[in-house]
């Protein structure tokens, strides 16, 4: 599975405004948690929280602190039916990414609790809630939601707030968290105002050759309005469950979206029985597969993660290449659907020098700041046998990292690996067998 929806946007976007009737979206958010290095253990780092510190610089309408969240002080998440937060019968105890604390318990709805979501999506009108014709007065309102969003997440102790709250959950460091939250603001201040009338136009535009033609579809193609529910991961829900309170202080009627915390037996029941016209997700292929056959079509994909980059004969600003090359494989620890899982390199690079400025860049990324943290559905076991399985092809060998990250205190069940890229002859590649291996997705720091 996937961090991210992801994200903010879609709750701006995609799963409030645009859908046909009922949607269901799922996946991970690309938001998600901070920690302050407050003394060490014998092992590695412990993160402590500053009990000084609680609802100080905490946003009126969060219910955590990001720099209490912890294992003497867990934080809990709640689901959202019906207008109101409920808890269930059975609570799901997150371990903490950095030490193996148990430090957030999230209320995961059972097979036999999906009633309420079942109902809710039910009093859904066949013509939708966001229906142009019969509730104009929604597109204004959505305007206003939106601007408000945009307008609480500029100020510096919400984004701040998000930006450590995504860093707790799923580690990295404050900049990429941070601009996780500024560009989901950026998205919301654009599509504030006209934006979410013109969800409801489409366009077309001619080519240069007859039978040529562009079309913009109406967001979403097909009826218009829709009633999400939405489940995150999780491990990172915490994000989401804030995020929701806050769309709810700047307007968001109750009614008009729920959220729930559940495995995926259960969602895929509550999907069979509720019968959504559209779902959004983003994870695994097995599941996509899965998804789309047991609702015959009525989904959308978010596209795959194994992203390739292909370096021509053309070598040229080498330092700004690698740069982008360590940002795009490294960053986040590799979990990110954008991340750069294989590099095809002409030749002539091979002089050029790129491949040492990525390792030093790459040993440049430590524990301490975060710019390598845990990953969070990969474990360092099987990383290592997926290094092991590359250098069984002839030629195979490791550039840099293929080792552990050492001095930690990172529970086994994530992984903690460091930055590492495995050279594989594009001869072999080819080969029967290979190619399969070669293009397996590790979700983690890991390219070849």
């Amino acid at each position: 599975m996937e961090v991210p929806l992801r994200d903010l946007m879609q709750i701006g976007g995609i799963a409030l405004m645009a859908s046909a009737y009922r949607v269901v979206a799922i996946g991970f958010p690309d938001l998600s948690g901070l920690f302050r290095e407050s003394g060490s253990r014998a092992h590695g780092y412990c993160w402590r929280p500053h009990a000084r510190t609680r609802w100080l610089h905490t946003p009126s309408f969060a219910t955590v602190s990001p720099h209490e969240v912890s294992g003497s002080s867990p934080a809990e998440v709640q689901n959202f039916v019906q207008g109101s937060w409920i808890a269930s019968a059975n609570w799901n105890w997150i371990v903490d990414p950095l030490n193996g604390d148990k430090f957030i318990k999230v209320a995961e709805v059972q097979g036999t609790e999906t009633k309420p979501f079942v109902e809710s999506l039910s009093k859904c009108p066949k013509h939708g809630l966001h229906n142009p014709l019969k509730a104009p007065e929604r597109y204004l309102m959505y305007g206003d939601i939106s601007a408000k969003a945009a307008h609480m997440l500029g100020q510096p102790a919400v984004s701040d707030f998000f930006a450590k709250l995504i860093q707790r959950v799923s580690p990295k460091s404050y900049q990429q968290a941070l601009a996780e939250v500024q560009v989901s603001q950026k998205f919301l201040e654009n599509f504030c105002g006209d934006q979410v009338r013109f969800l409801a136009s489409s366009f077309a535009v001619p080519g240069n050759h007859l039978g040529q033609r562009s079309n913009g579809y109406r967001w979403p193609y097909g009826p218009m309005g829709n009633k999400p529910v939405l489940k995150v991961d999780s491990k990172v829900s915490i994000v989401m469950e804030q995020m929701i309170r806050l769309l709810h202080d700047c307007g968001l009627p109750v009614e008009d979206m729920d959220f729930i915390n559940s495995d995926g037996v259960t969602m895929n029941k509550l999907l069979l029985e509720a019968n959504p016209k559209m779902t959004l997700f983003t994870g695994s292929s097995w599941v996509a597969e899965k998804l789309a056959a047991d609702l015959k079509g009525r989904v959308k994909l978010e596209d795959a993660g194994f992203d390739w980059k292909i370096l021509g004969p053309d070598v040229q600003e080498v330092d700004y290449v690698a740069w982008v090359c360590d940002q795009d494989a490294y960053a986040c620890s590799g979990q990110k659907c954008s991340a750069q899982s294989v590099l095809f390199m002409h030749k002539n690079w091979s002089s050029s020098g790129l491949l040492e400025k990525m390792k030093k860049l790459s040993e440049r990324r430590k524990l301490e700041d975060l710019t390598i943290g845990p990953v969070l559905t990969v474990t360092t076991e099987a990383m290592i046998e997926h290094m092991h399985n590359l250098l069984k092809i002839p030629g195979s060998k490791v550039l840099f990292g293929g080792e552990p990250l050492a001095n930690h205190s990172i529970p086994k069940i994530y992984g903690a690996m460091k930055p590492t890229a495995v050279f594989v002859p594009l001869e072999e590649i080819l080969k029967s067998g290979n190619f399969e291996l070669v293009t397996k997705e590790i979700f983690g720091p890991f390219q070849s």
